[in-house]
């Protein structure tokens, strides 16, 4: 007889066959892609102007049966303009919430690194506690949730940094570049992008999502693997390379995102391997490099340089 999790993960296996549809050439983006939301997670993808990163964003959110806002950040956009506003009303003589676009399924947040910091702040909450507070009142956004945020390389003109708070509450950041000549030129040849999206059809419902997100916290975990993962967040903490170590949430990450990887792989248990794939992408964006160290290394990538020489270090578990 077929396990339960392996009848179930056929579903999150036919969003992986819709995005691959689209997505030509990224398979491990668009697998952890689907591994962010299954863990209940919210999705950083950076990446130079024209590589897919909003294609990406837009297949995501059609292959699920969800509502779905778009918010293209820019440097005069205001939290008001992203959680939503009171505005009096004569006819009641009080004061209605309109609510923003935040109030969706699926948030689309377009080159966040465009905005300032205080517009990139009005999402914390949302992201951590899935409700908006305007006026003293809190208010609950749909389930299930789920940001794709995009962002072009800090070095670029008009951008600002994402503060340490906001980069926390991304469980995963992955690194779209450009595609290998094979893959570019099927996307020239074939009907890929823009014309093939609009005829993109969901494949999941929102139900869908939330009873996936629910089983895949059954998935099992020994107890080597949470040793493992603490021993790669303590380095990270001691080290004299950064100045700042990957917080408890960050640790939590890892482990719901190794149960969704095992999970979308059809096992109802982790293995090492979940951990250490994950590892990277997880935690990279969570640690803040010392400047002494940063200045020797490549300057896009320093972090990721980092964490993959010190999870290498690590040993793995048998």
């Amino acid at each position: 007889m077929t396990p339960p999790v392996a009848q179930t993960a056929n579903r999150a296996a036919l969003l992986e066959q819709a995005l691959r549809t689209i997505i030509r050439g990224k398979d491990d983006v668009v697998r952890l892609a689907i591994v962010t939301v299954l863990a209940r997670g919210h999705l950083l993808i950076e990446g130079v102007p024209g590589v897919g990163k909003t294609t990406l964003g837009h297949a995501l959110s059609r292959a699920i049966d969800c509502t779905f806002n778009r918010i293209q950040f820019t440097s005069d956009l205001l939290p008001s303009d992203v959680l939503g506003i009171s505005i009096y009303s004569a006819l009641e003589q009080r004061f209605e919430f309109k609510p923003g676009p935040v109030f969706t399924n699926v948030l689309l947040a377009d080159e966040i690194n465009r905005t300032t910091p205080k517009t990139q702040s009005a999402l914390l909450e949302s992201m951590s506690e899935g409700q908006v507070t305007v006026d003293g009142r809190a208010h609950p956004l749909p389930q299930p949730f789920l940001v794709i945020a995009t962002q072009n390389p800090v070095e670029h003109h008009g951008t600002y940094p994402l503060p340490e708070s906001q980069l926390d509450r991304f469980l995963m950041r992955v690194k779209m570049t450009y595609p290998e000549a094979a893959s570019e030129k099927q996307i020239l040849r074939s009907e890929a992008g823009a014309a093939r999206l609009d005829e993109m059809r969901p494949v999941l419902t929102g139900a869908d999502v939330l009873a996936m997100q629910q089983e895949v916290t059954r998935v099992r975990v020994d107890e080597s693997l949470v040793d493992y993962a603490l021993e790669i967040v303590k380095r990270t903490r001691d080290t004299e390379y950064f100045n700042l170590g990957v917080s408890p949430r960050g640790s939590l990450m890892l482990f719901r995102a190794a149960q969704a990887m095992a999970y979308l792989s059809g096992r109802d248990f982790a293995t090492p391997s979940d951990f250490k794939t994950l590892a990277v992408p997880v935690f990279a964006h969570r640690v803040v490099v010392d400047p002494r160290y940063s200045s020797t290394l490549k300057k896009t990538d320093h972090a990721d340089q980092l964490m993959t020489e010190m999870v290498d270090g690590v040993p793995v578990p048998v």
